[in-house]
């Protein structure tokens, strides 16, 4: 996906960002500049005095029901506003980095300082009454954790890097709320010796999730399924099997948890257990 694409669906439409669905309708809204009333005594008006010049107006169709002023509305098209110019300048950060695989030390540094604007702006995560803003598929636009060059791209990765050159493609999430289905899944390239093609495949991860707390998402690992693509397209999928906990090495263990630190319907920003920051977009 272009860069230019991924801004112009994240971002709203400008009328969405100079309004706010959460103000007040024209209709209610009160105003009398068209009264001719001297500017000396406009701030000085009696109860009963504003009483009968919201009646008079002709811009009033509401009635001023009591002695307070009605209370501002609970947010501004502004807010909406920086919202999406932080949403902007995150992904403008990370956008380039092939989800991190070639981020250098300043690059993971504006992508914390772009994140924690963003995460400062949207507020606490609450997904105890609207877990539904996880549901749907994710695409990994960037993780902090790639920059070590060891996950994959163009170097090679995992640990038998040196033997099979791995090259890794898009990443996703796909999670259901409903069923509490949590899957990562990946692209990736295994280099085979001349003449061979390499292997194309797509490696699914699936997982188990609930929530902790507020905003804390714990997955267990079930199993691996793998489905190959390109020349080897007939194969059908079949899963890894899964190594006996008592043979899984301690850095394994099979779970994990993460924080979601912001998320709205189309952005996703999470933080690690192992300290590492990430970055989803809608797919």
């Amino acid at each position: 996906m272009a860069a230019s694409s991924t801004f112009s669906s994240l971002l709203p439409s400008p009328p969405a960002l100079l309004s706010d669905h959460r103000s007040p309708p024209s209709s209610i809204r009160f105003s009398f500049s068209s009264l001719t009333v001297p500017k000396s005594s406009r701030l000085g008006f009696t109860v009963s005095e504003r009483r009968n010049l919201a009646a008079n107006s002709s811009l009033v169709e509401v009635s001023i029901g009591g002695e307070r002023d009605p209370p501002p509305p609970s947010g501004s098209g502004g807010d909406d506003k920086g919202i999406a110019l932080l949403k902007l300048k995150l992904l403008s950060v990370v956008s380039g980095l092939n989800r991190g695989l070639v981020a250098s030390v300043d690059d993971l540094q504006r992508a914390e300082v772009a994140a924690k604007e963003l995460e400062t702006a949207g507020g606490p995560v609450d997904l105890t009454d609207d877990l539904d803003k996880l549901q749907g598929k994710w695409r990994l636009l960037y993780s902090s954790a790639f920059s070590s060059r060891s996950l994959g791209g163009s170097r090679p990765g995992l640990p038998t890097g040196r033997l099979i050159p791995v090259t890794l493609g898009q990443v996703f999430q796909r999670i259901d709320v409903f069923s509490k289905d949590f899957d990562n899944i990946a692209e990736v390239e295994l280099g085979a010796p001349w003449p061979f093609p390499p292997l194309e495949a797509t490696a699914t991860l699936a997982h188990k999730f609930e929530l902790l707390g507020t905003c804390k998402i714990k997955i267990t690992f079930e199993k691996t399924t793998v489905k190959t693509s390109g020349n080897l397209s007939q194969i059908p999928p079949f899963d890894i099997p899964r190594l006996p906990d008592s043979f899984r090495p301690s850095s394994n263990p099979g779970t994990g948890d993460f924080e979601v630190t912001y998320v709205d319907d189309n952005l996703r920003i999470t933080r690690g257990d192992r300290g590492e920051l990430r970055v989803f977009v809608i797919a």
